[in-house]
């Protein structure tokens, strides 16, 4: 605590100007931007609100489920939206509302509905105390009928990273909470997720009752990614950006992943390196070293969310490419590769089949490309995959699993790289 009188604001130990920022917060993963900011999503903002347009109205509106990869802004759409939604159904008399869950962290049913109830609670002059602990998912459920009743005609419910949550009766308790009389607001859901699988863990009654549009959005382009950064170029200091660093930026970005998330990361993490050297101008120097860590950084937080299987299927790829001789492997020597990793590591190894599905994920993600190639009458056709992104940055997100740094180093493999395929094979599962 600061002593009486004092001014903090003052203090000579922040009295300086940041040298490179100045509102940083336009970098920032969580910052909705305003709609002129808002780069090459024309036609999804308008599909996300053809779904959801009813409710302005006072209708019903209809759930959507939005596919695509990370950082094509399936979450920055969806807020934009259902924000205007709000604004539009309210000068109609429609007294609207939106809920935005995280379910990452809102990761269970309980947790789900613990949180909507609150920020429904904080949205409105709800009274009802709502514990957060102790009580069971029904109470929460309770909780939220209890005040879309009292308090709301419609409501907008955002399920981001819908693929986290443990259970999916979520979407059934909702979207079915009208026609089973608990209460008389109209729920609309969009479901946001970058696994275009997650459909096919639904089991027909919630799917039935969910009754969804699915919508699919596609990596930004070099062009677009340009214009996003140069719409948050005023989150640094006159001259900062130096001439050409943008173009390399999303240049960079786009030939990876077309990630408008980690285009800006880059830019920001540039900015903090230039920072901490003591620079002025962010060079292309800064943007290159940037990059790296980005990579990594995405890498860890594409798999972050995935099984170990998944983390041990693309190590042992990245391995594979490293010591080896190639930059595609099929499925059955990745398998191999796998199975000793999970035996170094402690974990009993899901099947081939397992695997593969593993790597189909991947692939949907953008971290993997697999190809079907032909290998003749004795062999059939068999898959090819191979990495996207460099296989240093696979080995160094992976190994940031604390349950997985036993796994080889990457100055280890790097070591192991002039041994011969078949000692590497026997090598590897020796290494600690």
């Amino acid at each position: 605590m600061g002593q009486e009188g004092e001014d903090t604001a003052t203090d000579p130990l922040f009295a300086d100007q940041d040298p490179i920022f100045t509102r940083k917060e336009l970098l920032h993963v969580g910052h909705v931007p305003d709609e002129d900011r808002i780069v090459g999503r024309d036609n999804e903002i308008e599909s996300v609100a053809e779904e959801t347009g009813a409710i302005v109205r006072g209708d019903p509106p209809n759930n959507v489920m939005i596919y695509g990869k990370t950082g094509t802004g399936k979450s920055l759409v969806s807020r934009h939206v259902a924000s205007r939604a709000q604004t539009a159904a309210e000068s109609n008399g429609v007294s609207c509302d939106v809920v935005y869950i995280d379910c990452s962290e809102a990761d269970t049913e309980t947790r789900a509905t613990r949180q909507i109830a609150i920020t429904l609670k904080r949205q409105t002059s709800y009274e009802q105390h709502i514990p957060t602990r102790g009580v069971g998912t029904m109470e929460y459920y309770q909780h939220i009928w209890r005040i879309l009743d009292a308090h709301l005609d419609a409501v907008i419910v955002i399920l981001d990273e819908i693929d986290k949550l443990d259970n999916p009766n979520l979407l059934m308790q909702l979207s079915r909470a009208r026609e089973a009389q608990k209460t008389e607001c109209y729920i609309g859901i969009i479901g946001i997720s970058n696994k275009i699988q997650y459909k096919e863990k639904l089991d027909e009654r919630i799917d039935s009752s969910f009754g969804h549009r699915e919508l699919f959005f596609h990596p930004y382009d070099a062009t677009q990614l340009q214009e996003i950064m140069r719409n948050r170029s005023d989150a640094f200091q006159p001259g900062v950006l130096a001439s050409g660093t943008i173009e390399l930026c999303a240049a960079l970005a786009a030939k990876k992943h077309g990630d408008a998330r980690k285009a800006i990361d880059i830019l920001k993490e540039a900015g903090e390196l230039a920072r901490r050297n003591g620079d002025s101008k962010i060079t292309d120097d800064h943007i290159h070293r940037a990059q790296n860590v980005a990579e990594i950084n995405r890498i860890e937080e594409l798999t972050s969310g995935g099984t170990v299987h998944a983390k041990l299927a693309l190590y042992a790829l990245a391995s594979h490419v490293i010591t080896g001789s190639k930059d595609q492997y099929t499925t059955r020597e990745i398998y191999e590769r796998y199975e000793q990793m999970c035996e170094l590591a402690g974990y009993d190894p899901v099947t081939e089949n397992g695997l593969y599905k593993q790597l189909k994920e991947q692939a949907f993600l953008g971290v993997i490309e697999s190809t079907k190639t032909g290998g003749g009458r004795s062999q059939g056709s068999y898959l090819l995959h191979r990495l996207v992104t460099d296989p240093k940055h696979i080995v160094k997100a992976v190994r940031r699993d604390s349950s997985l740094t036993i796994l080889p180093s990457l100055d280890a493999l790097e070591d192991l790289a002039a041994v011969s395929t078949d000692d590497t094979q026997k090598t590897l599962d020796t290494i600690s």
